[in-house]
């Protein structure tokens, strides 16, 4: 079984729904409390998150954190 790399994921999903909420990485930082720094991180699957911090970007971005765990989920074969 190849090895998943679920910070890479949650990037790509968070990635997509700032992007859909109309955010800018230092704007939704911004919301967050977070560097912007940590959000390209995030972003790049550089930095896996926290289950706050995933409630905290969630919130920012008007969807609830389930869905973003859902999206991730199916993006894993």
């Amino acid at each position: 079984m190849p090895t998943v790399n679920l910070g890479k994921e949650f990037g790509s999903v968070l990635a997509k729904a700032r992007r859909d909420a109309g955010l800018s990485q230092e704007k939704l930082a911004f919301e967050c409390g977070f560097h912007p720094t940590y959000v390209s991180q995030l972003e790049r699957g550089v930095k896996t998150p926290t289950l706050g911090t995933v409630f905290k970007l969630s919130r920012a971005l008007g969807v609830a954190p389930s869905d973003m765990v859902k999206e991730v989920e199916e993006l894993v074969p």
